[in-house]
């Protein structure tokens, strides 16, 4: 039972630091583009929205409503609404110009509050993020004998563990702005973009065109 539990918090910390989805690229974009500071605020909102989803997902799971989730329709509605969202935010990376690293510009960094709901929504918008959710609560639920305080204390101390490794992919962002040009900025913009908006339309195809 021990090793099986670290091994799935082991595999559960890597799905969520480092798969390759819409909120990994935006966090390595802010935290090149503006610094740890910035990215740091996204990184906080990515996880929020992780432990939020991990406690409705307890509650849900506590009371057995967890039927909705495995609603076609409600797939649907949410693969669609969050590859829309994610095309939104894609088409906004590639219209967005890169300012000059010269030192006598000023440069307006986003205000923590609007990171903080950027890396939320992102993250929250994601059906695959509640489908692991899902998962992986239902799956623990019965390792903790369905205690929702250890669930909460062991799922707590996982999402702790992932915001510190999101702080150290900024940092590593924040090192790499130092050696690079302001036209490798715009390709990094540039790829962000693409990337968001592929994952949006794959999300519109897979919950939408690919289900009926």
């Amino acid at each position: 039972m021990i090793f099986a539990l670290i091994s799935q918090t082991i595999l559960l910390v890597l799905l969520l630091t480092f798969s390759f989805g819409p909120a990994f690229f935006a966090l390595i974009n802010i935290g090149i583009k503006y610094g740890y500071r910035v990215g740091s605020w996204l990184a906080v909102g990515v996880v929020l929205s992780d432990f939020l989803l991990c406690m409705l997902m307890i509650k849900l799971v506590s009371i057995g409503s967890t039927s909705f989730m495995d609603d076609p329709k409600t797939l649907k509605f949410m693969g669609v609404l969050a590859g829309v969202i994610l095309i939104v935010f894609g088409s906004l990376y590639l219209r967005k110009p890169v300012v000059s690293t010269d030192a006598t510009i000023e440069i307006t960094a986003p205000s923590p509050k609007s990171m903080l709901l950027k890396g939320l929504l992102l993250n929250t918008v994601n059906p695959s993020v509640w489908l692991l959710w899902l998962t992986y609560v239902t799956n623990t639920s019965q390792e903790f004998s369905f205690s929702n305080r250890k669930l909460i204390i062991y799922f707590g101390s996982v999402l702790l563990m992932v915001l510190m490794i999101e702080f150290a992919k900024v940092s590593l962002a924040d090192k790499l702005k130092r050696s690079l040009t302001q036209n490798i900025m715009q390709k990094i913009n540039t790829i962000t973009g693409i990337l968001l908006m592929g994952f949006g339309l794959i999300l519109i195809y897979k919950y939408y065109f690919a289900s009926r």
